[in-house]
């Protein structure tokens, strides 16, 4: 009694395995057609609060390496009263990002805590963490099967930090065109609760990189959107590494 038991735990056993494998070969997979060593864009956003008005702010963004290894900076442009506020984020393979905010008016940086990574960066749906850009090897995943968005069909994936301390999050449902192998939608969990949805959408594919010119976020917890438009998208270009330091940074 005992033999075909455990030939069906093994059996169990290894479907499992295979799942987590073949998820983790689509979002290798995904990673790899995204792939770029440096990028440049100019965004403007729309932030919609739950009274349904409307801000408009503009910013630019470069970053410079690859995932889980990258320095990337972002710097309103737009409207005045936000204009030069601007984040610093070093993305590190092993571990959470270093991140520094400089506000022009108060003429000093301040580095963003990890238990802070968790709050909206300045007045937009995205939080700190949302900025990050980190390597699919700090994930687990879990294929869920196929499903549809958008008249695309769809792989459905769990996504579950490996080091829990280091993300909001706790788990996610990702959504990846089986055509392109892009990820168009991820709902970000904390628990069971539904924090953030994140849709990727106007895909084109830019100098052969598969790139979302319309990034859409819903804050679940604050029933207000922000949506991101980008322009002016470049990859590839002949960045300074030196270009990412906190004294640049300042100026």
């Amino acid at each position: 009694m005992n033999k075909p038991l455990s030939v069906f735990v093994l059996l169990g056993y290894t479907a499992y395995a295979a799942s987590a494998q073949d998820a983790r070969q689509i979002m290798t997979e995904v990673q790899n057609r995204t792939q770029s060593k440096s990028e440049h864009y100019e965004g403007t956003l729309e932030v919609i609060n739950s009274s349904q008005k409307i801000s408009k702010k503009r910013w630019a963004y470069d970053r410079l390496g690859v995932y889980g290894n990258s320095k990337s900076e972002l710097r309103f442009m737009a409207p005045p009263d936000v204009k030069g506020v601007a984040l610093l984020v070093i993305n590190h393979p092993d571990r959470a990002s270093d991140q520094w905010m400089w506000i022009p008016a108060e003429e000093r940086d301040r580095r963003i805590a990890l238990q802070d990574r968790s709050s909206r960066f300045f007045g937009t749906d995205f939080s700190f963490e949302d900025l990050e850009e980190r390597d699919i090897d700090r994930y687990d995943f879990k294929l869920l099967g196929d499903d549809k968005l958008d008249d695309a069909v769809c792989w459905k994936i769990e996504s579950r930090p490996k080091e829990s301390k280091t993300s909001q999050y706790t788990s996610s449902l990702l959504w990846v065109r089986k055509d392109r192998y892009f990820l168009v939608r991820t709902d970000n969990f904390a628990k069971d609760r539904l924090v953030r949805q994140i849709s990727y959408r106007d895909v084109e594919s830019i100098e052969g990189v598969w790139t979302a010119l319309t990034v859409a976020v819903v804050d679940s917890t604050r029933n207000s959107r922000t949506r991101l438009t980008l322009a002016k998208v470049k990859y590839n270009l002949p960045i300074k590494s030196g270009d990412f330091t906190r004294e640049n940074f300042r100026q």
